[in-house]
């Protein structure tokens, strides 16, 4: 029986518009310059390290040093960064309504400080929840396997008790290989009549 849901953070609780925010701030700029600024920021993990912890002015010259001829428009995006995210409403009573059927409620996020403080207020669902790991705080990121052992000990979980729910298809398929339920998250809707369909069916 299942007696616990994790969730994802980013595009499952909250909104993650990368798209929309290069648009906004960089509006006119062509499909070119926004290709590589994309390249700059994510590519060969350079990202990731921030939600590992990794300081954020290091991470950020790691950034500009791969393409100095961007630097300002690189800065750009670090500074606005808090932008990226939106609320969703629907979170709170999505929350509330699996509360409600007695359900112990955890996220597990790659996450960074750094983006926290840039715009806090798009977590003010989390003391709705029961706890949590984020990836910053933890010095791991998904998929790897150990940042599921971390959270699994930290809650005393039983893998086989917990549902995870996240939008990418290589975070859920790490965390069925460490022996979590697991939904790729692609609509509301969608996880929604997953997520309750295996309620139903491990009940």
């Amino acid at each position: 029986m299942i007696s616990t849901i994790i969730f994802d953070v980013g595009n499952v609780l909250i909104d993650f518009d990368w798209d929309g925010f290069m648009l906004r701030e960089f509006p006119g700029a062509s499909r070119e310059l926004i290709a590589k600024l994309d390249e700059d920021v994510w590519g060969s993990g350079r990202w990731d390290r921030l939600d590992a912890g990794d300081d954020p002015e290091e991470v950020m010259k790691s950034i500009v040093d791969y393409d100095p001829e961007h630097e300002a428009e690189l800065q750009k995006i670090f500074r606005n960064v808090g932008g990226t995210l939106r609320k969703r409403a629907s979170t709170p009573a999505w929350i509330g309504e699996l509360r409600a059927r007695g359900y112990r409620l955890l996220y597990l996020s790659n996450y960074s400080h750094y983006v926290m403080e840039a715009n806090p207020e798009v977590l003010d669902f989390l003391p709705l929840l029961d706890g949590g790991v984020f990836s910053c705080d933890v010095k791991l990121i998904k998929p790897d396997p150990k940042i599921y052992e971390c959270l699994a000990t930290k809650y005393n979980l039983v893998p086989g008790e917990c549902v995870f729910i996240d939008d990418l298809a290589k975070n859920v398929n790490a965390a069925r290989e460490f022996g979590f339920h697991s939904i790729q998250f692609v609509t509301l809707e969608q996880a929604q009549r997953d997520l309750n369909k295996l309620l139903e069916e491990e009940r």
